[in-house]
């Protein structure tokens, strides 16, 4: 049975910056230097930001391209479980936010490869830090969640 438009769920839209503005809104002036940040605002660009970092694919990724440049097939196979879709979409959006650099060689077939860019190096530094703790805690978090479980059991 086909589905319908009105079923089909689109993911949103995880780029930085929208490309397209608002209607009404007059077009704001670019972010330039110190600016009033406040991720607590609704409307403060640094939740894109926030939003970027926090996806589990961009840490996995910007933390590998911090070893060297990759191969798109390279990156999938040493990340479990990124699909062709996802890894095409994080590495699309970490390019256009500065992150990742795109290299295409002509060869047959074509190769492409990424790179992290000196902006991106600074987040990697910080976002692998994330990686590391999940290693280091993940017992911690096993035992809490297990006696988190048997406490709000219906049967404890």
């Amino acid at each position: 049975m086909p589905l319908n438009d009105a079923a089909v769920k689109k993911a949103p839209l995880r780029d930085m910056v929208s490309p397209k503005k608002p209607p009404g809104k007059p077009a704001a002036k670019p972010l330039r230097g110190k600016w009033p940040a406040d991720p607590y605002a609704e409307d403060c660009p640094t939740r894109l930001v926030l939003d970027r970092i926090a996806d589990k694919w961009t840490v996995l990724l910007l933390s590998l391209l911090s070893q060297r440049p990759y191969r798109f097939n390279e990156l999938r196979r040493e990340i479990g479980g990124l699909t062709q879709k996802m890894a095409s979409q994080t590495l699309k959006g970490l390019e256009r936010d500065g992150l990742v650099t795109r290299k295409v060689t002509p060869t047959v077939p074509v190769t492409v490869e990424y790179s992290i860019t000196p902006l991106g190096r600074t987040l990697g530094e910080t976002v692998d830090q994330l990686r590391i703790w999940a290693e280091t805690h993940m017992p911690d978090v096993l035992k809490a969640q297990n006696h988190y479980d048997r406490l709000k059991s219906p049967h404890a």
